[in-house]
């Protein structure tokens, strides 16, 4: 499978702990193209888990995209931007640049989620949230028919997400996939 974004884009990862975001974001997009809500909470607090950092750490993070998409730089925000409140945030910065937003959600098995979550080195959720957020995911997808954006792709296989290509397209290339 191949999903063409544009080129400059906002990419929204959209998806619980434990999807696959992150190791998609890092497979698919120079690593300055990626700003991480974990990264930025780690570097202020010592902690990529530490949720007193959240308010802080996605100021720094509306900072970093204004900035990147005044200049016209395709951006990942690896976030689980579960919230239809952010993603309208996000949306927001990137039109005022006119730059276009595209989502990529990982709709995979909740229990692939929690195992996964559970497999982790570094940053555990606690499985309670992880379930919450999968519950979520069920809601947000619903939300995502009707919000706007140049494409919707949602990812259902684990077993080819490591098969996916991420092109790069002009703002011809528009489209929704499933």
């Amino acid at each position: 499978m191949k999903l063409t974004i544009p080129d400059p884009a906002l990419v929204l990862l959209v998806g619980p702990a434990g999807a696959g975001k992150s190791t998609f974001a890092q497979a698919h997009f120079r690593p300055t193209e990626i700003i991480s809500s974990d990264a930025i909470r780690a570097m202020l607090a010592d902690d990529p888990a530490d949720q007193s950092a959240s308010a802080e750490a996605f100021q720094i993070l509306s900072i970093m995209l204004n900035g990147r998409l005044r200049r016209r730089l395709t951006t990942v925000v690896d976030a689980t931007n579960l919230r239809s409140a952010n993603r309208r945030r996000f949306a927001k910065i990137a039109g005022r640049h006119g730059v276009e937003v595209v989502v990529i959600a990982f709709d995979l098995p909740a229990q692939l989620y929690l195992a996964r979550n559970a497999g982790r080195t570094e940053r555990i959720v606690e499985k309670r949230v992880v379930a919450e957020q999968a519950e979520r995911m069920r809601l947000t997808l619903a939300d995502l028919v009707v919000e706007e954006y140049a494409a919707v792709h949602v990812l259902r296989e684990p077993d080819t997400l490591g098969l996916i290509q991420v092109g790069r397209g002009d703002r011809r290339e528009r489209g929704r996939e499933s």
